[in-house]
């Protein structure tokens, strides 16, 4: 899709437009390269998640709550895979926008309700495992399969919502060339957005995460002094271990993607900042990759997850799977 000038020396996207934008020069090996990298990214996003989400709505077993929480991130990286991560690559590799006013648009839309979702998510998982470790005589009576999947639901109308309300009234900026898909956020809801889509989750995740650590470390301690002394453990003890050793692997995940979110925040409250730059565009396909990484937490941490994907690999009991 690039085109030449006379002198075959500047490229530009629309060379029939004179407010074009100049298209970045690449080596056809550096193309080549930058191409079959963010293609196997992007495949390997879809692929791993499509089987966390396989695994969970095949096997009646797996239908807790808790992993109902998890199809819905599953269901978030696995878009994030199939329609962000290929025309950021494809913006990125070609330094052009080709698609049109109305996809950037769209695409822009796409991809801010997929990152609140999934901080979206990771609230919910943060309430589903304090209810779980610290109130587990509660747990089965409040958070039950079908309240949860109400509840999201419920998140996922509400950040549409919320991320097209945003965009309505996001000032749409004024390309220094055509070529461009940028958008420019008000100054009064970049301040807004800071603390509903990052602050105010955080302080609830990281809130509940620390009351969940105390907890759950004070349960391990009795549990393994009994096991110590030869007592006979109650099938509450151990559903207590399992609860915090479940809290502690969704920890893990909830810290690699606030890890991911803190520069990604960073970056967007700089006044007029525009995914141009070198770390700009590091910094965001940091947030894009972390997709790709939560199925690899689930298949070090979770056996049914192992177990599962055998069986779909294989498959062998995937249809006797009730």
């Amino acid at each position: 899709m690039a085109y030449e000038t006379e002198d075959h020396e500047t490229q530009y996207c629309f060379p029939a437009i004179n407010s074009s934008c100049i298209k970045t020069k690449r080596s056809t090996h550096e193309y080549n390269i930058m191409y079959v990298f963010f293609s196997l990214l992007s495949v390997w996003t879809v692929f791993m998640n499509l089987l966390v989400i396989i695994s969970i709505s095949h096997f009646k077993k797996l239908h807790t709550p808790t992993n109902m929480l998890i199809l819905s991130l599953a269901v978030t990286d696995l878009l994030v895979g199939l329609i962000v991560m290929p025309l950021e690559a494809f913006r990125l590799i070609e330094t052009c926008w080709y698609f049109g006013d109305i996809i950037c648009r769209l695409f822009i839309i796409t991809m801010g309700l997929l990152l609140i979702t999934s901080l979206s998510n990771l609230v919910l998982i943060a309430v589903d495992r304090y209810v779980a470790v610290c109130h587990p005589l509660l747990y089965p009576q409040k958070i039950t399969t079908t309240r949860t999947i109400i509840i999201i639901c419920v998140s996922w109308f509400y950040s549409s919502v919320y991320n097209i309300s945003v965009f309505l009234t996001t000032s749409q900026s004024k390309y220094t060339c055509y070529g461009e898909c940028t958008v420019i956020i008000t100054f009064a809801w970049s301040i807004a957005d800071l603390f509903l889509s990052f602050l105010f989750p955080c302080t609830v995740i990281i809130t509940l995460y620390l009351r969940i650590f105390y907890v759950a470390h004070h349960q391990v301690k009795v549990i393994n002094s009994l096991m110590r002394s030869g007592k006979h453990l109650t099938e509450g003890s151990v559903r207590r271990k399992s609860e915090s050793k479940a809290a502690l692997t969704l920890g893990i995940i909830m810290t690699v993607y606030l890890f991911c979110w803190i520069p990604y925040f960073s970056l967007s409250l700089t006044p007029n900042t525009r995914m141009t730059s070198i770390i700009a565009y590091f910094i965001l396909w940091i947030l894009y990759i972390n997709s790709g990484l939560n199925p690899l937490i689930y298949a070090i941490f979770y056996p049914w997850f192992r177990t599962s994907v055998k069986h779909i690999l294989n498959l062998s009991k995937i249809c006797k799977a009730a």
